[in-house]
């Protein structure tokens, strides 16, 4: 069953499905060695990724198995990155979160806000009981994101990426569906 990738609007933000028109910016993104440096894989050398990654999309939203959005300043249209929720299990009600932003857009909030917007977005329109994320051990960047949003710190993957010979360690957390509630609740 298909999953429309979204259009949301946070308070500074705007979400939006991926068009063959950000294949610049993504390009420029995903071969910044800065922002991938806790990455699962490489940066992009070739310009020929983008084709596969916005592939990848259309086809998530297409089967169902997630979205993946554009995340850009509501009120300049600036590309600040992209937002994923990922492999959708409706048995298990379970799903995965990522984000990739530009250095230009960190320690602003909008990782955590973009994050959140698509979090509440899965939470209202899906049965969701679960999502998980994972960040490499290095980056307390990402896990500060995760804890303001509610993730707890389940575990440690020991050794679970090799990149370009760098052995690194990644964390899990998760956030279930009454955390989350509990936490929209205080918010408001």
């Amino acid at each position: 069953m298909a999953l429309p990738t979204p259009t949301l609007a946070t308070a500074r933000l705007r979400l939006r499905p991926f068009s063959e028109a950000d294949g610049a910016e993504l390009f420029a993104l995903m071969s910044d060695a800065d922002v991938l440096r806790y990455w699962d894989s490489p940066p992009w050398t070739d310009r020929s990724a983008v084709g596969p990654f916005l592939e990848r999309c259309r086809k998530a939203a297409e089967d169902g198995s997630g979205a993946r959005v554009v995340i850009e300043h509501a009120d300049s249209g600036a590309f600040l990155g992209w937002c994923t929720f990922n492999s959708w299990d409706p048995d298990f009600r379970s799903a995965s979160l990522g984000y990739c932003l530009a250095e230009r857009a960190w320690s602003q909030g909008y990782a955590t806000e973009a994050a959140g917007g698509v979090l509440a977005w899965a939470f209202d329109v899906l049965d969701l009981n679960r999502v998980q994320s994972e960040t490499d051990t290095r980056n307390l960047a990402s896990a500060r994101v995760l804890e303001k949003l509610g993730f707890r710190r389940e575990g440690t993957l020991r050794e679970d990426c090799i990149v370009n010979g760098v052995v690194s360690d990644s964390w899990v957390y998760g956030l279930l569906r009454r955390e989350w509630e509990a936490g929209q609740a205080t918010s408001h």
